[in-house]
C-alpha cells in the first residue's frame, strides 16, 4: 500500500488512464509496453486475475483442474488485500519490483509531473534502492487462514530450540552442572571459549544463510564414519540453492562447539 502511494504521487493523467479506475494497473500497463520486466508482470497480473475469477466461479467452492506444467498443485488464493494490492504484490514477489520502480525513475518525465516524488532526484532513486530488500526476500510461506494448525518448518523449529537452551542455561539452576561438564573437554580458557563459540556460529552459518533454503532438517540422524566405529548422532539438513539440493550432516558435538578431544 505505501508503494502503490508512491507510485501515484502526481501521476499524470495520461499515465493514470482517463477511464481507468485502477491507477496503478494502468502505470503498470503503460510502462509494461516499454518495459519487458514489466510487461511480464502483466501477464502474470492477468493469469492470477483469471484464476481468481475462475475460482469464484466454480460451484460448491470446488478447486478448479490442475493447468498442464502447473508448478503449483492448487491454483493460488487470493485474498480480498491481495487482489487490491495484485500488481505491486506480484512484482514484489517475482522480485522485480526494485527495477520496474527504478525504470519508472529512469523515465519518470513520461508519467509524473515535476513535483511527484518519483521524479524527485532524490527521492526517487532512493525509493528504488530501499526496495532491493524487500524483492531479495523469498515469499514462500505467506501466512494463510490455517498457518496457526500447521506444523512449524524446520528452521523455526530449531530456533525455538536455541532460543529454549539459551535462556535455559542462563536462569535454570538445573542447567548449571551441565556446564561444568562441558569444561572438562577444554582447557577453560578464555580463548578456548571463543573458538568453540565461533565454531558453533560458523555451523549454523553453514546450516542455515541467503544463498540457500532449508527444506528440511532433523537432529539426533545416526551416521557411521567407518566399520570399526560407532554411530555418531549429529544434524541433518536438505537444502536448496539456486542449481542444486545439499545434503548437510554435522555431528551434535560440533553443533554445540563442544567438540573436545574427539577425533
Amino acid at each position: 500500500g505505501v508503494v502503490e502511494a508512491c507510485l501515484l504521487h502526481m501521476l499524470k493523467r495520461r499515465a493514470a488512464g482517463f477511464l481507468r479506475t485502477d491507477k496503478v494497473a494502468a502505470l503498470f500497463t503503460k510502462v509494461g509496453k516499454t518495459c519487458a520486466i514489466a510487461g511480464d508482470v502483466c501477464k502474470k497480473v492477468q493469469e492470477l486475475q483469471q484464476q481468481a475469477e475462475s475460482r469464484k466461479n466454480q460451484p460448491n467452492g470446488q478447486e478448479p483442474l490442475k493447468r498442464q506444467g502447473s508448478t503449483t498443485s492448487k491454483t493460488p488464493v487470493l485474498t480480498p488485500q491481495a487482489i487490491k494490492h495484485i500488481w505491486v504484490r506480484t512484482a514484489l514477489i517475482e522480485k522485480v519490483l526494485d527495477k520496474i520502480v527504478q525504470y519508472i525513475v529512469d523515465n519518470c518525465s513520461k508519467y509524473y509531473e515535476k513535483e511527484a516524488l518519483l521524479a524527485d532526484p532524490v527521492c526517487g532513486p532512493i525509493l528504488a534502492s530501499l526496495l532491493v530488500g524487500p524483492c531479495a526476500l523469498e515469499y514462500t510461506k505467506l501466512k494463510t487462514a490455517d498457518h496457526y494448525w500447521t506444523d512449524p518448518s524446520a528452521d523455526e523449529l530449531v530456533q525455538r530450540h536455541r532460543i529454549h537452551g539459551t535462556h535455559g542455561r542462563q536462569d535454570s539452576p538445573s542447567k548449571r552442572p551441565a556446564l561444568g561438564i562441558r569444561k572438562r573437554h577444554s582447557s577453560g580458557s578464555t580463548s578456548d571459549d571463543r573458538f568453540a563459540a565461533s565454531a558453533r556460529e560458523y555451523v549454523e552459518s553453514l546450516h542455515q544463510n541467503s544463498r540457500t533454503h532449508l527444506l528440511y532438517g532433523k537432529n539426533n540422524v545416526l551416521v557411521q564414519p567407518k566399520d570399526d566405529l560407532e554411530a555418531i548422532p549429529g544434524y541433518l539438513s536438505l537444502h536448496q540453492s539456486a542449481d542444486s539440493l545439499t545434503l548437510k550432516w554435522t555431528p551434535n558435538q560440533l553443533m554445540n562447539g563442544t567438540l573436545g578431544d574427539s577425533e
